[in-house]
């Protein structure tokens, strides 16, 4: 069975950025002393992101030593799989050429890139 993963806001993917960088479970204040500077949140604003991130089913919650300590359900890599995706059918009709031919002709990718991706796509190929 497929699990449905749900779409993160831009508040939520900043917190999951700093739970998935850690090695290890984290508590919501080390959470909190990451995002100083990128957020000016209290820790009970805090507290409701991490509930909202629970209930979609992207952290746990480990409560056994006193301390909340957070980790990752969804990884990292799922969550961007998923949500490259629905970018890619959202506005490029799922067609990988469209999106390529649009950051070429609009210059966000240069002549270097395309290169680069020819020998990725080559190294892809021999792997076969």
């Amino acid at each position: 069975m497929c699990k449905v993963i749900k779409t993160l806001g831009e508040a939520e993917l900043e917190i999951m950025q700093v739970i998935w960088a850690s090695s290890c479970p984290v508590t919501s204040n080390y959470i909190l002393n990451k995002l100083k500077g990128h957020r000016k949140w209290q820790l009970s604003t805090l507290m409701t992101s991490l509930s909202r991130l629970s209930g979609k089913g992207f952290i746990g919650c480990n409560r056994e030593t006193g301390t909340n300590l957070y980790y990752p359900v969804i990884t990292e890599n799922d969550y961007k799989a998923k949500e490259s995706r629905n970018f890619l059918k959202r506005l490029y009709n799922n067609s990988i050429q469209n999106l390529v031919a649009n950051l070429y002709s609009n210059k966000v990718i240069k002549d270097d890139d395309i290169e680069e991706l020819k020998k990725y796509l080559d190294k892809l190929e021999e792997g076969k």
